[in-house]
């Protein structure tokens, strides 16, 4: 059975279009059931009609509680037997008990390397802060807002004349790679979670693989020989 995903939106739908666009071609094994936004006005509705995908909006302001439309939006997801349901760029804050709800079958995309800078305006944060590098991250859904087992992250340097408008660009463009390529390992069913560590195919990551700013000098690129004799 190829997997129901359901997609949560605020706003444009860019990383929406993304799994749609993986979806139609193939490399994800599933099918988007429905996309739901609490905007009326959100730009990724019209992308999903276009594809003739079924939307709903469930307009938060029309609830007295996070509680009450929670309960709405599960209702909603429920009826259409998501399997998965992917947060893109969904700008509210979830209560447990919807999180708990959607354990293990919850996802979501933020733009920074979590755990660091979670929360928003993370890209001029990253600035600040004077790092070397951000990026983007896909992670499973828990109560703590932008935490829970990472799936996946795909670095962007920051460069010395960033501002936080051309440093988010780079980095949306990575989060259209990783997010399906999250979506897909799930709807696969090769993920899984050992001690908060998401493994595909029940394999660690490649030990050795790195990225370090500056570069290394020649004599540190290689490991260190060993001396020999005691």
């Amino acid at each position: 059975m190829p997997c129901r995903i359901a997609v949560l939106i605020s706003g444009s739908g860019s990383n929406l279009q993304a799994l749609m666009d993986r979806v139609e071609d193939g490399t994800i094994p599933g099918r988007i059931v429905r996309v739901i936004s609490n905007k009326a006005d959100a730009y990724g509705l019209t992308r999903a009609q276009e594809a003739g995908i079924d939307t709903l909006v469930i307009d938060h302001k029309a609830y007295d509680s996070r509680e009450a439309f929670d309960a709405a939006l599960i209702a909603a997801i429920d009826a259409d037997e998501a399997d998965l349901v992917c947060l893109a760029g969904f700008m509210r804050v979830l209560t447990g008990g919807f999180v708990r709800h959607y354990v293990g079958r919850l996802i979501n995309v933020h733009p920074s390397l979590l755990p660091a800078f979670p929360g928003l305006k993370v890209q001029q944060k990253a600035i600040d802060a004077g790092v070397r590098f951000s990026g983007c991250t896909v992670h499973f859904v828990e109560e703590e807002v932008d935490a829970g087992p990472i799936i996946a992250q795909a670095v962007v340097p920051i460069l010395p004349d960033d501002d936080a408008s051309a440093l988010a660009g780079r980095i949306l463009k990575q989060e259209h790679r990783i997010y399906p390529l999250a979506v897909k390992l799930f709807a696969e069913g090769r993920l899984s979670t050992r001690n908060r560590t998401v493994l595909v195919d029940g394999q660690p990551w490649e030990p050795e693989t790195a990225l370090v700013n500056p570069p290394l000098p020649a004599p540190l690129t290689s490991a260190p020989r060993r001396r020999a004799g005691p």
